[in-house]
């Protein structure tokens, strides 16, 4: 039998393993094409979200193999999953069409308030108010709205190839800062609120006063590089901006499934009863409802799950390496290593860690959430941006140099609110 020692040190090599797949997940999609026998093994190993779920399986069969069923099994049940299964639940139930609809009605009933030409205010809205609703309706749903609708807007016409990596740069900031206003929607956030009780007053006064005004201030640096491009392309019109009418009531109904969820997001059994009747409510109403983001929400807590069983056994080399870094240090190692891992799943390894204080802890998420929008991997939303623009940049692919070199800027802006104010 394998000493405790020993156990670490190979759940370590694992949970490393898991990181390298998850920043590599791309090149097994191209094992489609050279070995197409095993076509969908290839598809799911590819997808950005399966990598730590399915490591963290292979770690449970290692403590099973190598040490005992029984101490697999009594791992896995001290292993809280409720933030995982909420992620999942609030996911599938705020991109529902009635709850979209909602928020494209919020940001045309705004844009009707600012005074200037039409692209340029819906510009600006879609890069400020959508990733701020994600503090809501959660960042993976702002991150859909906004991507669909810049893109059908934007992107399919006639703008400069700078403009969209810039524009998307900026959104991929927007959306993993702007979800910090609540404890729940964005899960860099959701994977230590408990542990370190973190309530609305809480993230509104430490990190939603700063993060609203570096939105603010990205929508706004991209809008006026960008202002001439907007105002030449003219008024654009397209059917997706035309939401598909919705009884007023299914809208009301849909909100208050959004509010039990939120309101229960601690209780996995009510948790299950809520997204059970929603499924059911849906059926019934099956006219007004788009096809529910099931198998999207599912990969994003099978990511969250896998971390959970993984990150449970990392502490070990961990803790020493943050409790020694100063504030500064941590702040800006948060960053780059948000870069290479899941923001997430970095946050998450912290609150496995014993005495951090309040300052440690503080800078470590606001550096997580700061380097969000770095690449593909950084937060959890990020691919679904990807899939729904990459097909409009040259070539079909969004080069992912060319994204980080534009993303420090907006970058940089939040870093300087989140450090210094």
């Amino acid at each position: 039998m394998l000493s405790s020692v020993q156990v670490g040190y190979i759940s370590a090599a694992i949970f490393f393993i898991a990181v390298v797949h998850t920043f590599s997940a791309r090149h097994f999609l191209r094992l489609e094409k050279r070995y197409p026998r095993f076509k969908a093994l290839w598809h799911v190993l590819g997808e950005i979200e399966f990598g730590f779920g399915f490591w963290g399986c292979i770690l449970l069969v290692f403590l099973a193999v190598a040490v005992a069923p029984s101490n697999a099994a009594d791992y896995l049940m001290s292993r809280d999953f409720t933030e995982p299964l909420f992620v999942f639940v609030i996911l599938v139930i705020a991109s529902s069409r009635p709850i979209i609809n909602v928020t494209r009605m919020l940001v045309s009933a705004l844009e009707r308030t600012v005074p200037l030409h039409r692209n340029i205010r819906n510009y600006f809205l879609l890069l400020s108010f959508v990733p701020l609703t994600g503090s809501f309706i959660t960042e993976p749903a702002a991150m859909m709205l906004a991507a669909l609708l810049l893109r059908d807007r934007y992107f399919l016409r006639p703008v400069p190839e700078p403009m969209k990596y810039f524009t998307f740069a900026v959104l991929l900031v927007n959306v993993s800062i702007g979800g910090v206003l609540t404890p729940y929607a964005a899960p860099p956030i959701l994977m230590v609120a408990k542990t370190w009780g973190w309530g609305f007053g809480f993230m509104i006064f430490n990190f939603g006063l700063k993060a609203i005004p570096a939105v603010l201030i990205n929508a706004a640096l991209v809008t006026a590089i960008y202002r001439k491009v907007l105002v030449n392309l003219g008024d654009a019109e397209d059917a997706a901006v035309k939401p598909v009418e919705v009884p007023a009531l299914i809208k009301f109904i849909h909100l208050a499934f959004l509010v039990l969820c939120v309101f229960f997001s601690h209780y996995p059994v009510i948790l299950i009863a809520i997204v059970l009747a929603f499924f059911g409510f849906t059926r019934a109403y099956k006219r007004f409802q788009s096809p529910l983001l099931v198998r999207e929400g599912a990969f994003v807590a099978f990511f969250l799950a896998g971390l959970v069983v993984l990150g449970g056994m990392q502490s070990w080399w961990l803790s020493p390496i943050l409790v020694a870094l100063d504030s500064t240090k941590l702040f800006l190692g948060s960053i780059v290593l948000t870069a290479f891992v899941d923001n997430a799943a970095l946050t998450y390894l912290g609150s496995q860690v014993e005495g951090l204080s309040d300052i440690a802890k503080y800078v470590l998420v606001a550096g997580a959430v700061t380097g969000g929008g770095l690449t593909v991997i950084a937060n959890a939303p990020n691919p679904a941006g990807f899939a729904i623009l990459q097909r409009t940049f040259a070539g079909g692919s969004i080069n992912p140099i060319m994204l980080f070199l534009f993303a420090l800027v907006p970058t940089c802006i939040a870093a300087v609110f989140f450090f210094f104010l």
